[in-house]
């Protein structure tokens, strides 16, 4: 046990010392590093609550297979829990777009250019998008150049509904005149029906999402409740009690990828990269 925990410190240390190292990259190579960090830094903390899981779950049940089981599961829990943040993340910025549109409507009629109006949003726009925009407007004002600027505001986003968007701002900007508040105000009505389009299929949807996830949860629950009586241990702590293990485990995925695949909604892909 205290070879463990040793372990489990160590793993610790490790990835603060390796994430808070000095060294700096090149400028070229700051994007692929910053992605093989970020990697780096969720593989190991999955591999710290898989080892801290098993830890404790072999302290409660004396069992290896048991443990293991949970150990699995504790694993991919961080996985789980960054794709759920991507969700919400993507589902923050559907909805802030619309306020984003009105808000260069209002500039766009009291005299500002279209490219002074969005750059404006970094400081007061909603705070979902602030953190892009803010990039976008430091870019433009080095450059003076509203293309490139633009280019990588959607790579930063990377986000369907942002290149949209976009787009039509250059556009808008390349028509002008009279039309470019009508334009900005239609853009505006046809982001606010596609989120409330959206936002009911996915209210519809919960349903599916929360019986799959209710679903794979109950066996695992009983088998922590059986965990804690050594008799059910020892039946599970064997070789036809890995197989079993094993198998329900497979059953499990097999299940929850089945039904969140006939309840997924069609994903929107980048068409305007």
């Amino acid at each position: 046990m205290g070879a463990l925990i040793g372990l489990v410190l160590g793993l610790g240390l490790a990835s603060v010392l390796w994430s808070g190292g000095s060294t700096r990259p090149q400028p070229a190579r700051m994007a692929g590093w910053a992605v093989d960090r970020r990697a780096g830094l969720l593989a190991a903390w999955s591999a710290g609550c898989a080892t801290m899981t098993f830890a404790c779950a072999i302290a409660v049940s004396r069992s290896v297979v048991v443990a293991g089981a949970f150990a699995v599961l504790a694993g991919y829990a961080p996985l789980a829990l960054r794709r759920q943040r991507a969700d919400r993340r993507e589902a923050a910025h559907r909805q802030a777009w619309p306020d984003v549109v009105d808000d260069l409507t209002s500039a766009v009629r009291a005299g500002l250019s279209l490219p002074e109006a969005l750059t404006q949003l970094g400081a007061r726009g909603p705070a979902p998008l602030q953190p892009a925009i803010a990039r976008f407007g430091e870019r433009y004002q080095a450059t003076g150049m509203l293309g490139p600027a633009l280019d990588q505001l959607k790579t930063d986003l990377a986000d369907p509904v942002a290149d949209r968007v976009i787009e039509a701002l250059r556009l808008a900007r390349e028509v002008g005149g009279s039309d470019l508040g009508r334009l900005l105000r239609t853009l505006s009505v046809f982001l606010r029906e596609d989120a409330r389009t959206r936002g009911e299929l996915e209210s519809r949807q919960a349903w599916a999402v929360n019986g799959a996830r209710l679903a794979v949860a109950a066996p695992w629950l009983v088998l922590a409740l059986l965990s804690l009586h050594p008799e059910a241990v020892r039946a599970y702590d064997s070789s036809a009690g890995l197989v079993i293990v094993a198998f329900g485990g497979m059953v499990s995925v097999g299940a929850y990828r089945l039904m969140m695949r006939i309840g997924r909604l069609p994903v929107e892909q980048r068409v305007f990269r």
